[in-house]
């Protein structure tokens, strides 16, 4: 059944493709941009989202990366405008507060976790693969990402890798616990943390296909749940970096950070570029592989939803 798209905000853009699939109804994934604009140099940067998107044709759904470019809320970019956000050396980082910056002074914009679902949410796509959630700094308690709070109050199924190995994971899966958001192991009773399939924490339900999460995720919403379904997919082995070998090196450039003073939207930046300088890039490797398995899984899930389709004012 298909979608009537009626586009009222001026700060929203539908590229014609995602127009075109959310009036037929087809499967959609969302996918961020900080990765892009924040996360990788150049040229990897560029090749990932390319990557990216075609992992997510390859499996059934219609990629829409999601940026904001001269002040507008893109949903779907061109490769041209994949080409211009992976050169961009002025971009914001844009989480939910910083919307409205970029929007009055027409700047581009990668958006995180927490943005990226709140731009999907507007137009409806209900899937989104990402790396892995922000979540509680080991650094300082205080330090929480917004990423959990937009997991608790948006409605739809974000695949990751867990949240990145740098955060405090037992405080991050309890505040997601404390905000009644499911945390689904794809296959695996374990959480994964980000670079390693391992981390000692458990998942809240396990589930062994993409069918039996759009499923889950249905019951979720029909029952009046308003949060995220967070589906968390290992790595493949082969790529994985074991809990063991991690640790130390996280621990090594957790304490540069702190000795540093460098808080705040600049922390994690400088962890994933420090912990990639100490594993002599092969954390870098790890990332990009797990990105794209979780692009192939959302593309499987998306193409499992079977969710009625209703006029739409945004």
């Amino acid at each position: 059944m298909g979608t009537e798209i009626v586009v009222k905000n001026s700060n929203i853009h539908l590229s014609p493709e995602i127009s075109s699939a959310l009036h037929l109804g087809a499967p959609i994934v969302a996918l961020e941009s900080t990765v892009i604009t924040h996360g990788l140099p150049q040229p990897q940067n560029l090749k990932l989202a390319r990557d990216m998107e075609k992992q997510v044709r390859d499996f059934g759904a219609t990629p829409a990366t999601i940026a904001l470019l001269d002040g507008k809320i893109r949903i779907g970019l061109s490769d041209l405008e994949l080409v211009r956000l992976s050169e961009s050396i002025s971009t914001l980082k844009v989480s939910h507060r910083d919307f409205a910056t970029a929007i009055v002074k027409k700047m581009d914009g990668g958006t995180t976790v927490a943005g990226t679902m709140f731009a999907s949410q507007m137009a409806g796509i209900k899937v989104f693969a990402t790396g892995g959630i922000g979540g509680v700094h080991k650094e300082s308690s205080f330090d929480i990402s917004t990423d959990l709070r937009a997991l608790a109050e948006i409605p739809m199924i974000v695949v990751c890798a867990g949240a990145k190995a740098i955060l405090d994971l037992p405080a991050t899966l309890e505040y997601l616990e404390t905000m009644g958001v499911p945390v689904v192991g794809y296959q695996t009773d374990e959480f994964p943390a980000f670079y390693s399939r391992e981390s000692g924490l458990n998942v809240s339900v396990r589930l062994d296909s993409p069918k039996e999460i759009a499923d889950f995720a249905n019951a979720h919403w029909k029952l009046g749940m308003k949060s995220a379904v967070l589906v968390t997919n290992p790595i493949p082995e082969a790529e994985a970096i074991s809990k063991r070998e991690m640790e130390p090196i996280i621990s090594k450039a957790s304490a540069e950070a702190i000795d540093k003073g460098i808080h705040g939207q600049a922390l994690t930046p400088f962890l994933l570029d420090r912990i990639s300088e100490l594993t002599n890039g092969k954390s870098l490797q790890t990332n990009l592989a797990l990105l794209l398995n979780n692009a192939r899984l959302a593309a499987e899930i998306a193409a499992e939803m079977n969710v009625k389709k209703k006029v739409r004012t945004i």
